[in-house]
């Protein structure tokens, strides 16, 4: 039976994987293809959908309440929290990185027609104001962050609803075998939502049984918004989609109603970027033993840093993020399971029977899109 602490867990994943990534998708699927998007959408959301219950049953197989770094240590000692830590870090930058550079671009489309400026300009007032705010310590709860998720479910479904009769099907006839592997990073960047599995046991505690379809159902939701949004988005502006998907829409559904769009966008970066920053602040500050000064620079102005070197294209970006990251996050996942299955403590509320030459297939893929995703890069 199915009550309110479903549904709240179920809200939780969900708002966890729907973020800034929504963005980027239409993008993706107008340079590679719809079919080739659509693909790699329906082959990414099992894959990620089966790595999330693979974290599921790591954390219902050890009786210690941890996060990813934690059950690297509990498996694999010093050397797993060092490697499982290194990855986080580089999860963290990357997001962190995505977010200047999307709020600059939501930023641009709200105040340009009142004091002008660039994408680029405004990515560093985007940078400053949250700087400043992660610096002071300016409460972020979960709650903003679900709040800003439901609103981006809106606005998503608010813009199919309006675009849906101005779809040109003449616009899904593209496709480029040179960007087919664009989608990959992207799609899976914005399907990662691994952060949330351990909330879920919190949650329904007691109803630990119920976690397996929370998984499945909270992965696949945002997949299905996902792909309504890109359709409509790609249907209407095809080859002119732009990599926020947002601008593009301007000759189509009229300033006023894009610029709504964007505020909600930015809202919903600036609260994740606010979040995250702070989050590794005190990672810095906590573990670390770094006074605030140093460890709100280190948080901060390393991913500013890369920005300013030139790293300011939001869909490498996130691809990078997603390929690179979520592949290593998905290889170490992997091999925690591997271990938790010989070592667990305690009898979990389910086992996925996994094949071995399948699980193992899993560590294969991830390596092989990571090798990928630079050769890609590299061209």
């Amino acid at each position: 039976m199915l009550n309110k602490n479903f549904f709240y867990a179920l809200s939780t994943l969900i708002g966890m994987i729907i973020g800034v990534g929504i963005f980027g998708i239409p993008y993706s699927f107008a340079q590679a293809g719809i079919l080739v998007g659509f693909f790699y959408l329906i082959f990414l959301t099992l894959v990620v959908t089966t790595v999330h219950l693979l974290y599921g049953e790591i954390i219902l197989r050890t009786g210690q309440d941890c996060r990813l770094v934690g059950y690297g240590e509990r498996y694999f000692g010093a050397k797993g929290k060092t490697l499982t830590t290194g990855i986080v870090i580089f999860q963290f930058y990357g997001a962190l990185l995505a977010y200047i550079i999307a709020g600059g671009y939501f930023l641009n489309i709200i105040f340009n027609r009142f004091f002008g400026g660039s994408d680029f300009s405004w990515s560093l007032i985007f940078f400053a104001f949250g700087a400043l705010a992660i610096f002071f310590g300016l409460k972020m709860v979960s709650l903003s962050e679900f709040f800003m998720a439901i609103l981006l479910v809106a606005l998503a479904i608010f813009f199919v609803s309006r675009g849906a009769p101005l779809v040109n099907f003449e616009n899904f006839k593209g496709f480029s075998l040179m960007k087919f592997f664009l989608p990959y990073g992207v799609i899976f960047f914005s399907l990662t939502g691994g952060a949330a599995v351990p909330e879920l046991r919190q949650i329904l505690k007691g109803q630990e049984r119920k976690i397996k379809r929370v998984i499945i159902l909270g992965t696949f939701i945002p997949a299905v918004i996902y792909l309504l949004f890109a359709l409509v988005v790609v249907g209407i502006t095809g080859e002119g989609t732009s990599e926020n998907a947002i601008s593009g829409l301007i000759p189509y559904l009229g300033q006023n109603i894009v610029i709504a769009g964007a505020i909600f966008g930015f809202l919903a970066v600036i609260t994740s970027f606010l979040m995250l920053g702070l989050n590794l602040r005190k990672m810095f500050q906590l573990d670390y033993k770094l006074n605030k000064f140093l460890a709100w620079v280190l948080a901060c102005f390393v991913p500013l840093i890369i920005f300013l070197a030139g790293f300011n294209d939001f869909i490498v970006v996130i691809g990078l993020i997603g390929a690179v990251a979520g592949g290593f996050e998905g290889i170490m996942t992997v091999l925690i399971y591997i271990k938790a299955k010989r070592m667990g403590d305690r009898q979990p509320e389910y086992n996925l029977k996994l094949n071995k030459i399948f699980v193992w297939g899993f560590v294969l893929l991830f390596a092989l899109g990571i090798i990928y995703q630079f050769i890609y890069l590299a061209k």
